[in-house]
């Protein structure tokens, strides 16, 4: 996945117009986009979305953000939409793998109530939404083989944190969610996942999407979670590898392979050893994934 799109969970207009937005991912929302009295109406309709999009010959990964395990939401989340058999459920407000493992154990059970493949719901976390949720990002590394994807947020943290701004004038994030941001990254590596980076609030800022989404893949994010479908073709852009990197990927892949006995090899004027190998793997990974 390169692109992951919010969609309101209420919302049959918007839900369809994220089918036609070629991101990668839905995110049906049931959280902050829904207003409390409209839970209800939102779950039924998220589970009728499910079902119609699993019928379509080609869909984006449908991944559905429940309310947090603090609200005494998740029940009837779980209950309404696991029958639509979403690929994931997103956690928000997650504080660790003990959340991660409390919801793994509720999925299994409607998993099987509801007859489908034991594991199949895959799970992605928002990890740094509060100041225990930061505390506790060492914890998500063996907490359950559902995870799937860490993430981050910064708007929740700054309400907890009573901040007058998370960005600086420049649009660059203050250092309390550079840090989380970077914790963030360090915790998914841990935990052998891939890490999202979080939205982008400003839709109409097609330079500032663009320089973020390039921050991010630099730094080792392969993935971006957008709140407008006008975003998504900058965010697959950016997170496609580039041919000429691709290329190069392959060729360092294959001196390795030609010469299995050396430790460095040389490319072009340049010594690289086995980290570039990892890095050249990667990337091949990920290239290979988005041709399924």
């Amino acid at each position: 996945m390169r692109s992951l799109l919010f969609v309101p969970g209420d919302s049959p207009k918007k839900l369809q117009k994220g089918l036609e937005s070629a991101a990668d991912a839905l995110i049906v929302d049931l959280e902050d986009s829904v207003a409390i009295d409209a839970k209800a109406d939102a779950r039924a309709i998220a589970c009728e979305f499910l079902k119609e999009a699993a019928l379509l010959p080609r869909r984006p990964r449908l991944i559905v953000r429940i309310n947090a395990l603090s609200t005494g939401l998740t029940e009837a989340d779980l209950d309404a939409i696991m029958p639509g058999a979403p690929d994931a459920i997103m956690l928000p407000k997650a504080e660790g793998g003990s959340d991660l493992t409390h919801l793994a154990a509720k999925i299994a059970v409607r998993e099987a109530e509801a007859d489908l493949p034991d594991g199949s719901t895959r799970i992605i976390a928002i990890a740094t939404e509060t100041g225990k949720g930061v505390f506790g990002l060492s914890s998500y590394a063996g907490a359950s083989h559902r995870l799937m994807a860490l993430t981050w947020g910064a708007e929740d943290l700054s309400a907890e944190l009573g901040a007058e701004t998370n960005r600086l004038e420049n649009g660059q994030f203050t250092d309390p969610y550079r840090l989380a941001r970077s914790l963030l990254l360090f915790a998914a590596s841990a935990a052998q996942v891939d890490a999202i980076d979080t939205v982008f609030t400003a839709f109409r800022d097609e330079a500032g999407l663009r320089a973020e989404c390039l921050a991010a893949r630099r730094d080792g994010f392969t993935a971006k979670m957008a709140i407008h479908p006008a975003q998504v073709a900058t965010i697959n852009e950016v997170f496609s590898p580039a041919p000429e990197a691709l290329r190069r990927a392959e060729a360092i892949i294959a001196l390795f392979e030609a010469n299995p006995g050396l430790g460095v090899v040389g490319l072009d004027g340049e010594m690289l050893d086995r980290p570039h190998l990892l890095r050249a793997k990667r990337l091949k990974a990920r290239a290979d994934k988005l041709r399924e």
